[in-house]
């Protein structure tokens, strides 16, 4: 008698010591792949997700374009204004960059843009700074990309992917930080796609190598991110994946190394700017004088500028947690350390949030194989898109207090455009041949956009600066009706830029370049 072949380990036929619904080692969700799919099922995620990135661009792009205003002064002076130092020779200087508290990735990021923009003739601020907005943009939207691989590296399927990449690309809270030059925005992709190159079990060599690249790009950017590249090395060794732990280890110690030789480079000094950053932040505690708020700030804010879409996304992202606990691990641990840290901004947590919107889509996939019928599952996934699109159409509502900034002085102010006014009467002033020298009376220097609305070297004075008598100055920013002796040139809301009865200034030797 022929011997009969055993049969194929199935739902009908476990393999012995196996419990039935749970994933094996040969499981696709094992080995970080979806289930078979629906055909109909992923041309509809293909199709939500052809939408959801072009509305993404779409609203960020519209954003960039229609909001000069300024959420906190680190979107300028952190970026802007010593990238505008590198390619045009001058700019206001930080303290930042006055003590190196910061590494110089960044602005030569944005420099670039900027360099590029000068190629080509934008020279103007309407011009570069457009340029800039719309970079910062595009790389939000390609973001949005990152987190549907990053949902499907997790075993998401196509269409719950899409889903949870709305959860980012739609939001109102990405959507309002998106065109901002932050280190944040500059370091989310490479965060987002490093991790979804490098944490999947099965994961290549290749795509491990990459993906800790990006990691390493990360940090480079932005120096928390190192929480995201300690993570992934831990998750690795908790999974027993030696090798891989030891190659991801060496990549990041490749890219630890570039941090410091860039450090020593700029700043002549080994990891200078992490030495002044993590004494002045966490051993001084210095970052308190921009005030503090409690452990559970984040959640408030969350839930208060997006309600409905922070807890749907929330719930989805625990119901990943069995299927992508690393993941999980690395969001949680993110979150968690921002959220013990007494000094907070919503902006800090930009670089987490792709990762909460990947893990609900992980979260999605699990609701939608509980649905019987492919209707059934697009009409709950196209729900979900839906309900993002509603937050992002409502974005233009946003105020300080929904986004958690001058919560105690004045909540109800819109997020959009704060001091457009003084940055466009900047611009205006730039363009004017006859400007000798230019005083801001309304606002102070920091919260508006420096050289880099202005664009015309001469001097720029606070609003403690010398006085309209001392002839440093030809033109002055200030609130309409103060116009005094001077002669109205152009006014924009409350404020007004004036031209005063002067026919030149006198040279001032002792002007600081140092933002006040």
């Amino acid at each position: 008698m022929s011997a009969v072949p055993p049969a194929s380990p199935t739902a009908a036929n476990p393999r012995p010591g196996a419990l039935v619904g749970v994933p094996t080692d040969a499981s696709p969700e094992a080995r970080g792949e979806a289930p078979t799919e629906d055909p109909f099922e992923r041309r509809l995620g293909l199709l939500l997700l052809g939408g959801v990135l072009v509305l993404g661009a779409a609203f960020r792009l519209y954003w960039a374009l229609n909001d000069d205003g300024i959420y906190w002064p680190d979107e300028v002076y952190q970026s802007l204004e010593p990238a505008h130092r590198l390619v045009y020779g001058y700019g206001l200087v930080a303290w930042e960059f006055v003590q190196g508290a910061r590494n110089w990735a960044l602005p030569a990021l944005v420099a670039g843009v900027l360099g590029l923009g000068r190629l080509v003739g934008l020279t103007d601020p309407a011009g570069y700074l457009g340029l800039v907005k719309g970079f910062f943009a595009l790389v939000g939207t390609a973001t949005a990309w990152a987190t549907w691989r990053l949902a499907r590296a997790s075993g998401a399927s196509t269409l719950a992917a899409s889903g949870g990449a709305a959860l980012f690309a739609l939001a109102s809270v990405p959507l309002y930080f998106a065109p901002r030059a932050m280190s944040e925005n500059a370091s989310v992709l490479p965060v987002v796609l490093g991790l979804a190159l490098a944490l999947p079990k099965a994961a290549s060599r290749r795509s491990l190598l990459t993906g800790a690249s990006l990691l390493g790009l990360a940090v480079l950017l932005r120096l928390q991110n190192g929480v995201f590249c300690v993570g992934l090395v831990a998750v690795l060794l908790c999974r027993r994946q030696w090798r891989q732990a030891g190659v991801a280890l060496a990549v990041l110690s490749g890219w630890a190394l570039a941090f410091g030789l860039l450090d020593k480079l700029t700043w002549g000094r080994w990891f200078h700017s992490a030495i002044v950053y993590l004494d002045f932040n966490v051993v001084q505690g210095k970052a308190a004088q921009w005030g503090t708020e409690p452990f559970e700030y984040y959640p408030r804010i969350l839930r208060t500028a997006m309600p409905v879409l922070t807890v749907f996304t929330a719930a989805l992202a625990v119901l990943a947690v069995p299927r992508a606990w690393g993941l999980s691990f690395l969001a949680a641990a993110f979150f968690l350390l921002h959220a013990n840290q007494p000094h907070k901004e919503l902006r800090f947590l930009v670089p987490v949030l792709p990762l909460f919107a990947a893990l609900a889509g992980v979260g999605l996939d699990s609701a939608l194989r509980v649905l019987r019928g492919a209707p059934a599952r697009a009409t709950a996934t196209v729900a979900v898109v839906a309900g993002a699109l509603l937050s992002g159409a409502g974005a233009g509502a946003l105020t300080f207090g929904d986004v958690g900034q001058y919560e105690r002085v004045r909540p109800k102010d819109s997020a959009w455009d704060d001091q457009g006014s003084v940055n466009r009467l900047l611009e205006a002033a730039g363009r004017r041949d006859d400007v000798c020298g230019l005083k801001v009376e309304a606002v102070h220097l920091a919260w508006t956009g420096g050289y880099s609305y202005f664009h015309r070297k001469v001097p720029l004075y606070p609003h403690t600066g010398p006085g309209r008598d001392s002839r440093r100055f030809s033109h002055v920013i200030t609130r309409a009706g103060f116009e005094g002796a001077g002669t109205l040139l152009v006014q924009d809301g409350r404020l007004a830029l004036v031209q005063l009865p002067i026919a030149d200034c006198t040279p001032d030797p002792g002007y600081s370049w140092r933002l006040p």
